[in-house]
């Protein structure tokens, strides 16, 4: 009997054509993952199997928790033989080890040609264990324990009670995109959303010294970082926004700051992006919940770029959005209370629905395109893994 860990796909099942290019890249991420672990994957177009050593087993499931495109992973139990007594005596065996009263067995059958179906499988493995275990009952709705047997093609698996994995597809598999990542509570999360669907992602910082503090920026790379479970790592890019943010606020209306600071950081983003073979832009902009967020705001904002600009949160209200930060354990860093280049500039009656020839007008007063070159130019470039963390800047937040 060999113990490893199944691993079920879920929603990559439905791929059919396209699905090895789908367990390819998940068996990558899983690699990548593991990275400082010796353990061998395997896969086919039903299951992928990791062995690791002994000693690996809970810091292994503790790692696909984090890792997109499993449905359910679960440590199992693989024998070669097919022989019905010996299955059922090493089922025997291993739940008389376990802390139970009600359960529920449940067969699957891949191999057809084997000669007994699933559900009287099933049956036959549930009257060993009331035989030779007292007081234990069988419950197929609220089980303690789930007793699972797999009889495939080439062996038969038992597991029991599984664990459930984040599913998704696999990171990268979509190809890249960029985050235009704050400080706030939405931006992470609109990011882990883009991971969820495969999008590898880069990240874009906008910071303005003095009037925004090395504070407000090691918040941003911890956030990055805590994305970068999902995503394998992040390179983080910061914008120096400051002679921008400036020269906006000398030359255009108040109430026009903000939707033509947006134009601007949507002009950089687009061609950060663009060089690092992004193709899309994600940010967490949500309808309504600010001046800047409405569907007039969006327009004259977004027609200054040509690149995609997916809002995975432009449909969630702000509980639902709290809920998944902190699930991910994004929010507690958000809240801290360093300001963003967004917010320190906010003027008190920002227009909610901007004429875009009055946008054009006033951001002609601007030498833009030579300040975005210089940003662009000069911007600082971080490349951030989950397990390389910065004491130096943990200690400040």
């Amino acid at each position: 009997m060999e113990k490893l860990i199944l691993i079920k796909y879920g929603e990559l099942s439905t791929k059919k054509a396209n699905i090895n290019l789908f367990l390819k890249q998940l068996k990558d991420n899983i690699n990548f993952a593991l990275k400082d672990i010796d353990a061998n994957i395997k896969f086919d177009k039903g299951r992928m199997f990791i062995e690791p050593g002994e000693d690996n087993f809970d810091k292994v499931t503790e790692v696909l928790g984090h890792v997109f495109g499993i449905h359910e992973y679960d440590v199992a139990y693989k024998l070669t033989t097919k022989d019905f007594d010996e299955i059922g005596n090493t089922v025997l065996k291993l739940v008389k080890s376990m802390e139970f009263t009600t359960f529920k067995v449940e067969t699957k059958r891949s191999d057809k040609k084997y000669p007994i179906e699933s559900m009287e499988f099933s049956r036959k493995i549930g009257a060993i264990i009331l035989k030779n275990l007292e007081g234990k009952k069988v419950d197929v709705h609220n089980p303690d324990l789930h007793v699972h047997v797999e009889i495939r093609l080439d062996a038969v698996y038992i597991y029991f009670n599984s664990l459930m994995g984040i599913g998704g597809y696999p990171v990268g598999v979509a190809g890249k995109g960029l985050l235009m990542l704050s400080g706030g509570i939405d931006s992470p999360v609109a990011g882990y959303m883009a991971i969820k669907r495969g999008v590898k992602l880069e990240c874009l910082y906008f910071e303005s010294p003095p009037h925004t503090s090395i504070e407000a920026k090691n918040k941003v790379i911890d956030l990055a970082r805590k994305l970068s479970l999902y995503n394998n790592d992040i390179k983080l890019h910061v914008i120096n926004f400051t002679h921008i943010q400036q020269e906006i606020l000398k030359n255009c209306p108040h109430e026009y700051l903000v939707t033509i600071m947006r134009r601007m950081m949507y002009r950089i983003s687009e061609r950060i992006a663009r060089s690092g073979n992004c193709k899309i832009l994600v940010n967490g902009e949500s309808i309504g919940q600010v001046a800047s967020q409405t569907l007039t705001s969006m327009n004259v904002i977004n027609e200054t770029v040509k690149i995609p600009v997916i809002r995975p949160l432009a449909c969630f209200d702000k509980n639902e959005i709290i809920a998944i930060a902190k699930k991910i354990d994004t929010y507690e860093t958000s809240i801290l209370p360093f300001e963003d280049c967004c917010t320190v500039f906010v003027p008190e009656h920002p227009v909610i629905n901007p004429d875009v020839d009055l946008a054009r007008e006033y951001e002609n007063r601007l030498e833009w395109e030579d300040m975005i070159y210089e940003a662009i130019h000069n911007h600082e470039v971080i490349k951030i893994s989950y397990n390389d963390k910065n004491e130096e800047f943990e200690d400040l937040l």
